[in-house]
């Protein structure tokens, strides 16, 4: 007798989750008491004396909802200019509420940036493509075309 949504001893793969949020930070701190998770010095650029540049580390926030089941999350630091990851990060978890938003920390130690210029963090879940999230190293006293907004984070 089969299973329904497969044949039999087939477990149906989860649902792919829907992306909310990314965001890039200092430190991710998740209370042990509520579950709140405080974010401490979000930002979305890094400022540079020189290159190569190391960088202790960082964190990143992730929500999503519509997810059940387990999941394998990946997400990685792509470098733009010739798509060569320089930074990855893998949680584990297994989901029971689809209709509950869920939120996970990646912690990324010591990154080295030996160019300036963009990168992109790409959030997978089970292998395929969830959501991305700009980046980017500022060399200092170099001219920058066309950006505005807030200064960058040093």
């Amino acid at each position: 007798m089969s299973r329904p949504g497969g044949p039999e001893g087939q477990v149906p793969a989860p649902p792919h989750p829907v992306f909310n949020a990314m965001l890039i930070c200092d430190q991710a701190i998740r209370e042990e008491g509520s579950g709140k998770v405080s974010l401490i010095g979000i930002f979305e650029h890094i400022n540079v004396a020189a290159v190569p540049a190391g960088h202790p580390g960082l964190s990143v926030y992730v929500k999503v909802t519509d997810a059940q089941g387990a999941y394998d999350l990946g997400l990685d630091l792509v470098r733009l200019e010739d798509l060569m990851v320089i930074g990855h990060g893998e949680v584990h978890a297994v989901v029971a509420d689809r209709l509950v938003p869920h939120e996970f920390l990646f912690n990324l130690a010591w990154l080295l940036f030996e160019r300036a210029g963009d990168y992109e963090f790409r959030l997978s879940a089970n292998g395929r493509h969830l959501a991305s999230k700009g980046f980017r190293v500022i060399l200092l006293n170099q001219p920058q075309v066309g950006q505005g907004g807030p200064p960058p984070h040093g």
